[in-house]
């Protein structure tokens, strides 16, 4: 992941005078957000059939979603039980990982000074994402994929 460093803002422009505090705001704020969705993934547990809501696809056509299972994942992470999440979403789990590294980068980046936005991804691994995704989601309801069902 290539991050491009925006160039030096000129003395006195609202940029430049930007505190590592200042930085750091809406990255932690980000990150606390996604710690209260976990906290409450694992305290009101999508197990139970209902509990968060319908899967609109799964009840209009029977199948589950490539997103399916994700919710039990991140529960089934929660409690430590890493085989169970893999079986519920092995895309939600790697995807948390990914985000989870991302989230850290952009965090320890805007701590030592610079002001980037949101780590991007180039092109070519923008792509590969896509293409592993969609590949993900069709070998999920083929014969050999029925392992990668929730």
């Amino acid at each position: 992941m290539s991050q491009a460093v925006l160039p030096p803002s000129p003395p006195g422009s609202p940029r430049a005078e930007r505190s590592r505090a200042e930085l750091v705001r809406v990255p932690l704020a980000i990150g606390a957000a996604g710690a209260a969705a976990i906290v409450a993934l694992h305290f009101r547990d999508p197990h139970a059939s209902g509990s968060w809501g319908f899967c609109p696809f799964l009840l209009v056509t029977g199948e589950p979603c490539p997103a399916c299972g994700g919710l039990r994942a991140m529960n089934d992470l929660t409690r430590g039980d890493v085989a169970a999440a893999l079986s519920s979403n092995a895309a939600a789990v790697v995807f948390v990982v990914v985000m989870g590294v991302a989230w850290v980068l952009w965090v320890v980046r805007r701590w030592q000074g610079q002001d980037v936005p949101w780590i991007r991804l180039s092109k070519p691994w923008a792509i590969a994402a896509a293409v592993c995704m969609a590949a993900f989601a069709i070998l999920r309801y083929t014969p050999w994929g029925v392992g990668l069902r929730p």
